[in-house]
């Protein structure tokens, strides 16, 4: 697959998903315990085959290029790379990137390859599996300039979404952004019957929904991006393609999460948590690829778990309860802790004995949960301090905090940013 080239768009500050996003790229925010979430959409191209990869990223970039660093090597003689191409200042461009197709275009010499007949755009914040080479079979079949992929919906989820309409052979003739009148949806509502005919079971799902993943004829996407001034493949370039270029549409029909918000991330790793996830990790032949970081197994010691994903180089001491929640890498629970419904990311390194006496003679607890602490609906970003008896739980029931340093809460949901230090017997300041 020599002639298919893979954009992957980092996105901009990631104020959605703020205060995970203080220190490390969107792409690079740790999710499922021991992923980051950009290795989904280069599994997903490894899996199918497409192995020329870069990852187009302007902000906090140095976690994420440390991650691809030490996960993504290739042979010499394959010809695959999985590469970063921040933002920098060149003789042509003194801007940071403006936006999606902005992006693209600041880089357009990384497409002129003559090998290259076609460029796969996709976004760094998504949770799905997909195979690439049946949206490249769609393209080519259908003689389209541009194929985006698409997901059937009700009318109740179209609000949130750019909802496409398509004539009866699939061609996309119009595009509306989160539509919310029943006039508006009338306008791009696709019949249940044509979902049915192509295989695809519509039970009640009338409207077509933009995955923000998009398959161009390399010359087309060039002229796009050098004949107009547009920021936004979503907004603008797509919008424009179908004025003027052939748009097919290319129907996907299994799970898929956008999962650029705090709730939608949150709720996205929890699912993972169930007897029957929707998105399957333990995948013989479509795997997740991430760092290997060679760490020993996971140690319990009378601890009650049930419903949770753990992690590798964990230590988890009697008496803890772990329920419903995702445990990251190297991740320290104390004795009697009781962790529900939440995310902890783990840590980025193990302290020695030595260290940790030295923190509890200093009055600091060390790294990890502290005995008798109680974690409730909560994401706990890396490297944080829990003390003992600290409870990180929304108590007022509130939607959102200012950002209090050590905590906040965003959607509902209680965030410790990274490396935070939350002392002995701490708990939410009332809200």
């Amino acid at each position: 697959m020599r002639n298919v080239l893979t954009l992957i768009l980092g996105g901009g500050k990631g104020t959605r998903l703020y205060p995970l996003t203080k220190y490390r790229s969107k792409p690079a925010v740790p999710v499922a315990a021991k992923y980051r979430i950009i290795d989904i959409p280069i599994s997903n191209c490894l899996n199918c085959g497409l192995n020329r990869i870069f990852v187009l990223t302007q902000f906090n970039s140095e976690s994420l290029h440390r991650h691809m660093k030490h996960a993504y090597w290739f042979d010499p003689f394959g010809g695959g790379f999985v590469e970063i191409l921040a933002a920098q200042q060149t003789l042509d461009s003194a801007d940071w990137y403006q936006g999606t197709a902005d992006a693209v275009r600041q880089n357009l010499r990384t497409i002129m390859d003559p090998e290259i007949e076609y460029v796969l755009i996709l976004s760094g914040d998504q949770l799905y599996r997909m195979d690439y080479i049946e949206m490249l079979k769609t393209h080519q079949q259908s003689g389209a300039d541009v194929t985006i992929a698409a997901l059937p919906i009700d009318r109740e989820a179209a609000s949130a979404f750019g909802i496409l309409r398509v004539n009866e052979t699939g061609r996309v003739m119009g595009f509306l952004e989160k539509p919310q009148s029943e006039k508006e949806l009338a306008l791009v509502r696709t019949a249940p019957a044509w979902l049915d005919s192509r295989g695809i079971a519509s039970r009640g799902r009338d409207c077509l929904a933009s995955m923000g993943i998009y398959l161009f004829n390399r010359e087309t996407l060039v002229q796009a991006l050098q004949k107009t001034d547009y920021k936004d493949f979503g907004k603008e370039v797509f919008p424009a393609s179908i004025r003027s270029k052939h748009v097919q549409v290319h129907l996907f029909d299994g799970y898929w999460e956008d999962i650029g918000t705090i709730r939608a991330f949150y709720e996205a790793n929890l699912q993972l948590t169930s007897s029957n996830p929707p998105f399957e990790l333990a995948h013989g032949r479509e795997p997740i690829y991430s760092r290997a970081r060679f760490l020993p197994p996971t140690r319990f010691d009378g601890a009650k778990i049930s419903r949770s994903l753990i992690a590798d180089g964990c230590h988890i001491e009697a008496g803890a309860v772990i329920e419903d929640s995702v445990i990251g890498v190297r991740c320290r629970i104390g004795r009697n802790a009781v962790i529900r419904k939440s995310v902890l990311m783990g840590a980025d390194f193990f302290q020695t004995p030595e260290e940790i006496a030295a923190d509890c003679r200093a009055g600091r607890p060390p790294v990890g949960v502290g005995d008798d602490a109680r974690i409730e609906g909560a994401i706990v970003d890396k490297n944080c301090r829990i003390g003992r008896n600290a409870r990180v739980l929304n108590e007022s029931g509130v939607d959102s905090s200012p950002d209090l340093g050590q905590a906040m809460i965003c959607d509902g949901i209680v965030v410790i940013p990274k490396e935070a230090e939350l002392p002995a017997g701490w708990s939410m300041p009332p809200q």
